[in-house]
């Protein structure tokens, strides 16, 4: 039946949604620091630091992929460090949470960004000169007058994550039950002659997964919105 998934097509489908929400966990507060960064402030480099955060969406996804390998990898700088930690991201599902968010980071800082450009800056000019401190301001105004965007960028990014490949199979592989998420399963499934259904089904797994994140997104902007203002 074209709806009998087997028991490794869940694993692949759970792997691949706690993959994303791991992702898109630790990637949004470093997504909103960003975002406000480049909205409000003005600095040395401010250039560079746009470019970086959008490298991943220019660069191809292999080339990030292999880039976290020379970087994480238990031989690379960074990993070898973390490895003594007792944290390994090669071949493990933490290496496919880490190139998930980094492939969605560019999506939820432009999302994020946009509405924190939206927000007027005289209502936060105002607080400042009722006396109210930065960090204040950026709580009661900037922030909730953003809530749209946040959530649009948070969702747009799980979903980004939930479709990540071509940095995540470089980087960690696809090993069945530890690393082998719902993309990387459909491209194990195609190269198997027989298999079509099984790759069928987890395509319209990643379908309804994505146009559901995308739909919740319009969702909860209209609403946070129409809260806001009242309408």
């Amino acid at each position: 039946m074209l709806l009998d998934f087997s028991p490794a097509e869940w694993q692949a489908i759970a792997l691949s949604i706690k993959v994303s929400f791991v992702a898109t966990l630790f990637s949004l507060p470093l997504a909103l620091t960003a975002a406000y960064a480049l909205a409000r402030w003005d600095f040395f480099g401010k250039q560079f630091l746009n470019g970086l955060v959008h490298l991943p969406l220019v660069l191809p996804p292999v080339v990030t992929g292999y880039l976290l390998l020379v970087v994480f990898g238990t031989r690379g700088p960074v990993g070898a460090f973390l490895q003594d930690w007792g944290l390994v991201f090669a071949f493990r599902w933490t290496g496919a949470a880490l190139a998930a968010a980094i492939m969605a980071f560019p999506l939820m800082v432009r999302a994020i960004r946009l509405s924190l450009e939206a927000v007027d800056p005289k209502l936060e000019q105002a607080g400042a000169t009722l006396g109210a401190s930065p960090v204040w301001i950026f709580l009661t105004i900037t922030l909730p007058l953003s809530v749209p965007g946040i959530l649009a960028g948070t969702v747009l990014g799980f979903a980004k994550a939930l479709g990540e490949f071509g940095a995540t199979i470089t980087f960690v592989s696809a090993v069945p039950g530890q690393t082998q998420t719902v993309p990387s399963a459909i491209y194990a499934l195609l190269q198997v002659p027989g298999q079509e259904n099984a790759a069928l089904r987890l395509v319209l797994v990643s379908v309804v997964l994505a146009m559901g994140a995308l739909l919740l997104s319009e969702v909860l902007a209209r609403r946070t919105m129409k809260r806001m203002t009242g309408v």
